[in-house]
């Protein structure tokens, strides 16, 4: 029987090995170090005669690479013509760049396979499923230990307003004298760092904490925010409704994704932010 994660306790540090180190390049030889050990790790990742895809090896990979080290690990193999590149449109989305080994001699089958999954995972009502979902767990979850939800889709609290863009924040909570402004990020890739510092002043700009709940971020973002009082709740897994199950479990067992349908988020989730909410001056763990 598979091992469900929300039915144990959460690491101390959600990232476990994540990388926590900078991009440091040496002055003598341009040589990102990370990068190096990214290609050392798909060269032996492409052994298999597998297709793979940018993104899932991106997600595969994070506990040790950033997304950007692993994607430019990928260019590399590419250009050394140790990997084959083949990109396919997916409808109503972008396009997925699908990877093999070179001598992999019959990667057509496989690669269709492959390719089909994406394309279903990708559909809009599929998307907009799941993020209503990351929505409706985290809104259940703070309301289910006291917190007051004070706004949804807004960009305005008490007599500020944001009016720098024409984006809003998900949720607005309070409890205990403290008010956060909750970004939710239901999805498999990294957000768009210009988002989540826009994000971050809008909470700032209308006195409110900003926290973000998000499947994974780089460890160098939540410390920024972190030494500017906010907090970033990293759940590791993309949270799909009980209705997509048959499709969750494919991605999960085919591609590798770390996906899953809990009914609520587990509560060691919750306890995470908690003993951030009590700690003084809010310097708990993230």
């Amino acid at each position: 029987m598979r091992r469900d994660p929300f039915d144990e306790p959460p690491d101390d540090d959600p990232y476990e090995l994540y990388a926590s180190e900078e991009e440091v390049f040496s002055a003598d030889t341009h040589v990102d170090p990370a990068e190096e050990r990214a290609v050392a790790e798909l060269r032996d990742r492409f052994k298999q005669d597998r297709v793979f895809y940018s993104r899932q090896l991106e997600v595969q990979l994070e506990g040790s690479f950033f997304h950007w080290v692993t994607n430019r690990a990928v260019k590399r193999l590419v250009a050394e013509d140790h990997v084959v590149a083949e990109e396919r449109d997916v409808e109503n989305s972008s396009s997925v760049n699908l990877l093999w080994r070179k001598s992999y001699r019959y990667p057509r089958r496989e690669a269709a396979k492959v390719h089909a999954l994406v394309e279903e995972y990708s559909r809009p009502a599929v998307s907009e499923a799941v993020g209503s979902n990351g929505e409706n767990l985290v809104l259940e979850g703070f309301s289910r230990h006291q917190f007051v939800q004070r706004g949804r889709n807004v960009n305005a609290f008490g007599a500020k307003a944001w009016q720098r863009t024409n984006q809003d924040i998900d949720f607005i909570f309070e409890r205990d004298g403290h008010a956060y402004g909750i970004e939710v990020k239901n999805a498999l890739g990294y957000m768009d760092k210009d988002e989540f510092d826009s994000k971050s002043d809008l909470c700032f700009e209308l006195d409110l904490i900003p926290v973000f709940v998000v499947r994974m971020v780089p460890r160098t973002w939540l410390e920024e925010l972190r030494k500017l009082g906010g907090f970033v709740l990293v759940i590791k897994f993309q949270l799909y409704p009980k209705l997509l199950g048959p499709l969750a479990s494919r991605m999960r067992d085919e591609l590798g994704l770390p996906v899953d349908t809990p009914a609520t988020l587990w509560e060691g989730t919750m306890e995470r932010f908690l003993k951030w909410h009590h700690a003084p001056s809010g310097d708990g763990d993230s």
